[in-house]
């Protein structure tokens, strides 16, 4: 798995934010942005994806969750991998030097190594889809939180369009910063969370 992957879905459970205005009213947040009109009178407003990949307490707990899995399942397949290649070690040493007492015991040996590759690679295939399908829920969990944050942060702000903007990808080639409220939805999003107590926190308050 690669390294940037949480921030790749992180940026992609993001993108294309669009908000329809809503006609409710809703509690304030502290410090609001103006709204900022564009020149044919729609009330138009942008978030930089990446501060909210790296500045949402979500974001930056759960990364250190998969984070953390991902570095498991590594150390896993690695010590895995160096006991196959410790067997095949030995067992080509003992054909070279004339080790199995019979074809027949040198064979069963080559099966057993044949067998723990494939179980190896079919470990690897199970975390990595283990992983995957953390990933995508976390992906999944992350847009539905902004969707419902935003539902409720525009009934007081009844913006037309709430669009994203990316450092690396982006529709938007410009945009003026007051139509930012990148730090308003992080603001009202950190508000808003509260992070499940993680296992070592659980052992933690036992003791």
């Amino acid at each position: 798995m690669k390294k940037n992957i949480i921030s790749t879905l992180t940026i992609a459970a993001v993108a294309a934010l669009t908000v329809v205005s809503c006609n409710n009213s809703a509690p304030k947040m502290d410090d609001q942005p103006q709204a900022a009109q564009s020149a044919d009178g729609l009330k138009i407003a942008y978030v930089e994806v990446d501060s909210v990949a790296s500045q949402y307490k979500f974001c930056v707990d759960y990364t250190k969750i998969l984070e953390k899995k991902r570095n498991n399942a590594t150390s896993t397949l690695n010590q895995k991998g160096n006991q196959l290649q410790a067997a095949i070690n030995n067992f080509q040493q003992k054909m070279n030097n004339n080790g199995f007492k019979s074809r027949e015991e040198a064979e069963s040996a080559q099966m057993g190594i044949q067998r723990s590759q494939q179980s190896l690679q079919e470990l690897q295939q199970r975390l990595a889809a283990e992983l995957d399908k953390e990933a995508a829920e976390f992906s999944e969990a992350l847009r539905d939180s902004i969707d419902h944050f935003l539902a409720e942060y525009n009934k007081d702000k009844k913006y037309d369009m709430i669009l994203s903007k990316t450092d690396a990808t982006s529709n938007i080639l410009y945009a003026d910063k007051r139509f930012d409220i990148t730090a308003d939805v992080i603001a009202g999003l950190n508000k808003r969370y509260k992070p499940a107590a993680t296992n070592d926190k659980k052992e933690e308050e036992k003791k």
